[in-house]
């Protein structure tokens, strides 16, 4: 892994309620990759996900321990703004989330909190980031119609749209296709390919053939700990751990 580091996860350890999640995990994700984390139900993928942009410092009762840095600088430094993590490290949810509002002010919304734009400004980062989601296509002419109009696979790219839109640098997806029908499922997984490019990416992914196909690394949890990570290629023809290959292969989980 000699490339570009854009995050790196030193001896991290979560808790919630006393109760260990994470377990002494460390990994480093590079920029302008694709990073896949795999693994069965229940062991620690959304959990270590959540950590990378402070997202479960609203769970009450958890705890973490470790380091988590962003461009050489610690996210869970005291004098970090959380606010600002997050603008940087933006999430992607499982299930689509838009907002009972209509499509533009789905995409404006962030910009609209501490934002010095102009409306002008805005309507152009809108148009910039529905493009970037390769949704403005399909909504240019009904921007001002309500977002819960959209299909499921629109709402979807629409939430990618309201993520981008603050321009982040890292991009934290939550099994983003795992609601959704074959033909929307290959939409995220292009659109996550094109922007790679621009940003750096990890996914939680249940699906081992998604993860093989948009994935540049892959990482492997069980049970709250990371067994292995490596480029998705050797992962799923070469795993260096027994483990790995059970899971890969079906034999567990």
């Amino acid at each position: 892994m000699e490339e570009n580091v854009k995050m790196s996860v030193h001896n991290l350890q979560f808790y919630y309620s006393g109760v260990p999640a994470l377990k002494d995990v460390s990994m480093k994700i590079l920029k302008n990759r694709v990073s896949a984390l795999i693994g069965p139900s229940g062991c620690g993928k959304t959990t270590f996900l959540r950590c990378l942009n402070r997202m479960n410092d609203i769970v009450e009762g958890a705890r973490v321990e470790g380091n988590i840095l962003l461009d050489g600088v610690n996210i869970y430094d005291p004098e970090v703004d959380v606010v600002q993590i997050r603008r940087r490290v933006g999430m992607v949810f499982q299930k689509s989330n838009p907002f009972p509002k209509t499509i533009f002010e789905n995409v404006a919304y962030g910009l609209k909190i501490d934002s010095p734009l102009s409306k002008r400004e805005i309507a152009d980062r809108v148009e910039t980031s529905l493009k970037d989601a390769a949704l403005w296509n399909e909504v240019a002419d009904r921007l001002h119609q309500s977002a819960m109009k959209l299909s499921g696979g629109q709402q979807q790219r629409l939430c990618i749209a309201r993520a981008l839109a603050v321009k982040p640098e890292v991009i934290l997806m939550d099994e983003p296709a795992s609601a959704l029908d074959p033909i929307a499922t290959q939409k995220i997984e292009e659109l996550i390919k094109d922007l790679k490019t621009r940003y750096t990416i990890v996914i939680v992914t249940h699906n081992m053939q998604q993860a093989a196909r948009v994935s540049d690394y892959t990482a492997f949890f069980y049970l709250g700990a990371l067994i292995e990570i490596d480029r998705t290629e050797k992962i799923f023809t070469n795993p260096a751990h027994k483990r790995t290959e059970d899971y890969i292969t079906g034999r567990f989980g």
